[in-house]
């Protein structure tokens, strides 16, 4: 069996995400709910698995009780009820319990049995969802303090390499650029025909299974409308009052409100992530415009078509996600009439950041690294794109090639690249 690559005891073959094992591993064992959040196919089943299997590692007596509300095997757990009635069947006198619950919102008032289960102090529980507002409000509720999230993304450039057994050139990482990080893509071939067609699929999948189901919408066309102008729209600043009066001027008459809640229920099902502007240098926070950017790369491709002329946006997009990846809280920054790609914060930590997909001139050069000079404080400001000699550092704003940002596990770490 190749290197990291693992079986689980159902024969179920993963390649390890490392980044998100050492980040779960402080938590084995501790009387804390944790809670596997991300977009469908992103690989929460899996990495269950994987910390299924690093929990068996440390105790082989462990008794496990894994329940994935995706299998028809547990069709019949349909509330809190039934699931606290096949957990109790399930415990074994004298061995440390270990629950897992896959796409746990599936199961009707489930925070009320993950506080009974919690309350007891006797069991390590691990649950995944693929809705932000459901999962993180029901548990706010019931279980304040009590639970702690760990969002699961697409494969980062370096994890798509591995798992499609790849080199990092920059035919392959074109490759990523128009495909995107979904894992089971690892199973196709990469073209635009086959992969397209997966994409197209699970993005169905998430409008219908995680939006329109479960938000009960009646409006389908304008949210694929809307989800549409978003992949058009990408890294532009949108407001609901924006749509709402293009539409209007389409003979569409749908009120800023409506409009607000599609977007929220995008959001929630983690297709989109919008990222709010802030003021630089202040602590304003613009309650109209904002950014969307898409989890997958390869979804949004998929619904309007990979075009050379949107790679801008894409460049943005596949920053703003590794970014994400990476822990930082986001925010586009605004200082006067400028912006600010990037206001990256984690901790004490401050990072400003423009993207551009080439410094084709001075003029671009002046534009990128000018908005940067602008910030007067001595917080670390980068300027990323696809040049790979154009410039090191410009009156001290260091210039990174993207695929080199890409490869990072800490932004800060960039501080010393050569």
């Amino acid at each position: 069996m190749a290197k990291n690559v693992y079986k689980t005891t159902y024969m179920i073959e993963y390649i390890k995400r490392k980044y998100y094992i050492e980040k779960i591993k402080a938590y084995f064992n501790k009387d804390i709910i944790k809670v596997i959040v991300g977009q469908r196919r992103v690989g929460k089943s899996y990495f269950l698995h994987q910390i299924k299997n690093e929990i068996e590692k440390i105790d082989k007596n462990v008794n496990v009780i894994f329940i994935n509300k995706e299998l028809y095997e547990f069709r019949s757990i349909i509330d809190y009820i039934d699931l606290m009635e096949y957990i109790n069947n399930r415990i074994i006198q004298g061995k440390k319990t270990v629950i897992f619950i896959d796409e746990i919102q599936d199961i009707k008032h489930f925070e009320k049995a993950l506080r009974s289960l919690q309350a007891e102090g006797k069991y390590d529980i691990y649950c995944s969802g693929s809705n932000a507002n459901l999962l993180s409000g029901e548990l706010a509720t019931f279980l304040s303090g009590r639970y702690i999230e760990f969002k699961i993304h697409p494969l980062s450039y370096l994890e798509f390499l591995e798992f499609h057994k790849l080199n990092n050139t920059d035919y392959n990482f074109n490759k990523y650029l128009t495909f995107g990080g979904l894992p089971y893509l690892k199973n196709l071939k990469l073209n635009e025909e086959i992969a397209f067609d997966y994409l197209k699929n699970i993005y169905k999948t998430i409008l219908l299974k995680d939006i329109v189901t479960r938000n009960r919408i009646r409006n389908v066309e304008f949210l694929q409308n809307l989800s549409e102008y978003i992949a058009e729209n990408t890294g532009n600043i949108i407001s609901a009052k924006k749509i709402s009066d293009f539409l209007k001027s389409q003979k569409i008459n749908i009120s800023n409100n409506i409009v607000l809640n599609y977007l929220n229920f995008l959001t929630n099902a983690f297709l989109i992530n919008k990222v709010k502007r802030s003021e630089v240098g202040g602590k304003k926070i613009f309650e109209t415009g904002e950014k969307f950017y898409f989890t997958d790369i390869g979804l949004r491709n998929s619904i309007i078509g990979f075009r050379l002329q949107d790679i801008a946006k894409i460049y943005e997009n596949i920053v703003y996600n590794h970014i994400s990846r990476l822990g930082y809280d986001i925010n586009i920054g605004k200082l006067k009439d400028k912006e600010i790609d990037f206001v990256c914060k984690k901790n004490n930590e401050k990072i400003y950041i423009q993207v551009t997909y080439v410094l084709s001139d001075q003029k671009v050069i002046d534009r990128e690294f000018g908005n940067l000079l602008k910030i007067k404080d001595n917080f670390p400001k980068f300027v990323i794109s696809s040049d790979k000699f154009k410039v090191q550092t410009y009156e001290g704003i260091k210039h990174i090639n993207i695929i080199d940002f890409l490869g990072s596990s800490s932004l800060l770490t960039l501080l010393t690249h050569k």
